[in-house]
């Protein structure tokens, strides 16, 4: 597996497809409006959950190169496991940076909208929780046999795909938002 593409891993293609899921949901942007109830305008909590998912998204695409580069230039498991562990690790924490600024944009004053913010943060914490546990399973392979290592990352990847494929924001209906995301010029 040395020197082979990161893009070819099991995995990394679900973690491409899931950044961009979220980021085509939601890029940045927004006013300061409120609805005087407390909740915040639709274009408001769109604005800052794309502010959220903004640098996460250049922190993933970073990350992913990185780890791109470093398993191309891999001469053995150890130094492929440095550069995944980086990418596990640093996607985790990006994970949670991102989930803590969606959840203090509080709610939408829009159809579903309570169940669109939970749903968002809990989408990132999910997302950063796979990543974590995948950060910690490569944490715990050994590298002294290579086939063995690089069959405990395709094992370690799978999970994560597997993981990833039950995020879903797609179960939240919401036209309220989905206008704004499709009209927050910065979401766009």
């Amino acid at each position: 597996m040395c020197g082979s593409t990161l893009a070819a891993m099991p995995g990394v293609r679900v973690l491409l497809a899931v950044v961009l899921i979220v980021a085509s949901t939601a890029a940045c942007g927004g006013d300061d409006k409120t609805d005087g109830r407390g909740s915040v305008a639709a274009a408001t909590w769109a604005g800052a959950v794309c502010s959220a998912l903004a640098p996460w998204r250049t922190e993933i695409d970073s990350l992913m190169t990185r780890a791109q580069q470093r398993m191309d230039a891999a001469a053995n498991a150890e130094q492929a496991k440095v550069g995944l562990l980086e990418l596990l690790g640093g996607a985790e924490n990006a994970s949670e940076q991102a989930r803590s600024k969606v959840a203090a944009a509080g709610e939408p004053d829009a159809e579903n909208g309570k169940r669109a913010a939970a749903e968002f943060a809990d989408t990132l914490r999910r997302t950063r929780d796979a990543y974590g546990k995948a950060k910690q399973t490569v944490t715990g392979l050994q590298t002294a046999d290579q086939p063995k290592f690089y069959d405990g990352v395709t094992a370690a990847f799978g999970q994560l795909d597997k993981e990833y494929g039950a995020l879903n924001l797609d179960k939240v209906k919401s036209p309220e938002l989905q206008k704004a995301f499709n009209e927050v010029e910065a979401c766009k």
